[in-house]
């Protein structure tokens, strides 16, 4: 599919940006141009010594801001498919900046789609999060109505070759930066670990997984999907105990805009959602594609109707050593034995 292709990814810099360029790097050799597109130039220029222009000659670095339409339009001159991970993401800097949140996440996504639409890219892939389900802050609010724009911005072209717009929503990054994982590593060494609230319950995925799942949406989306993996769930004060065993667990209270358990798929989202062997599919409410036919090309179900997915399943929670060994996986370290 990447073979001579140009791919541009937004928010290139970041975690799932950089581990998205590596495996890229290493799963298509014969890709024709990978673009980093980000704001940061200090990130950008760090990652280009890792990456030296002589050794990846199909890789470059844009500098640009999702907030520039124009400088969007001309970045993506001759690229055919974009991954779209820029975003601010953190919960309470969004309730405390709301404005720039917005700026952002959902009127950058609007300048993301009039681009790929000027210059005729052949698939967007967006990125979501479990905190656009029922959202209760604004940046997840914020990310629900990305996610509407890209799903409705299929409605804008009319020939059959134009842009297909698809989304994939996933749970907490396993190790990325700002995820608690790399708070839990830091803290531990003090003796205590700061815990929200004893019942707090997450979805996890590695980042490895999540670009797997990408990888098949941006090679079979069919237009207006939210793909959503299948993937595990925990406990918060769990995890804690797998990072810190002989740490004292500390109650803070939860924080501005956060949500006890979180949702991937809602009960109101069950009409439209379909399963299949490894991820589901929110379909979307406008009449893009024939629902039957679709379930019988990819092999897949409708689910109940009173159906949902959220972290609150205790029979699905990682167990404290399965915890123990995935963020020994994302993070390539040595835990100490439970």
């Amino acid at each position: 599919m990447l073979r001579d292709a140009s791919l541009l990814i937004t928010g290139g810099t970041g975690s799932f940006g950089r581990a998205f360029v590596r495996q890229i790097l290493g799963q298509y050799p014969d890709i024709g141009q990978l673009i980093i597109f980000s704001r940061d130039e200090q990130k950008q220029y760090e990652m280009a010594q890792e990456y030296p222009r002589a050794r990846y000659p199909a890789l470059r670095f844009v500098l640009g801001d999702v907030r520039d339409e124009q400088r969007l339009i001309r970045s993506l001159q001759g690229v055919d498919y974009v991954v779209h991970a820029a975003a601010l993401k953190h919960v309470p800097i969004a309730e405390e900046n709301p404005w720039e949140c917005i700026r952002t996440n959902v009127m950058g996504a609007e300048n993301l789609i009039n681009a790929a639409l000027e210059t005729g890219v052949k698939r967007v892939i967006a990125l979501s999060t479990d905190k656009a389900a029922a959202p209760i802050n604004l940046y997840g609010a914020s990310k629900l109505c990305a996610d509407k724009l890209f799903i409705a911005a299929n409605n804008l072209a009319q020939r059959n070759e134009a842009t297909q717009f698809s989304v994939v929503r996933y749970g907490n990054f396993m190790g990325s930066r700002g995820s608690v994982v790399p708070h839990f590593l830091k803290a531990r060494h003090t003796g205590v670990l700061p815990i929200t609230h004893p019942d707090m319950t997450r979805f996890g995925i590695r980042l490895d997984r999540c670009i797997e799942l990408l990888l098949y949406a941006l090679a079979h989306s069919w237009g207006g999907e939210i793909f959503i993996p299948k993937i595990p769930c925990f406990r918060v004060a769990d995890l804690a105990t797998a990072i810190g065993p002989d740490c004292r667990q500390q109650i803070i209270g939860i924080r501005p805009g956060e949500k006890l358990h979180e949702d991937l798929i809602t009960p109101s989202d069950a009409l439209n959602t379909l399963e299949f062997a490894k991820h589901y599919v929110i379909g979307p409410t406008l009449p893009l594609w024939d629902t039957d036919e679709y379930l019988a090309y990819f092999k897949g179900k409708r689910v109940e109707q009173d159906f949902s997915y959220h972290s609150n399943r205790p029979a699905d929670w990682l167990s404290i050593e399965a915890l123990r060994q995935e963020v020994e996986a994302a993070l390539n370290i040595q835990l100490a034995p439970l």
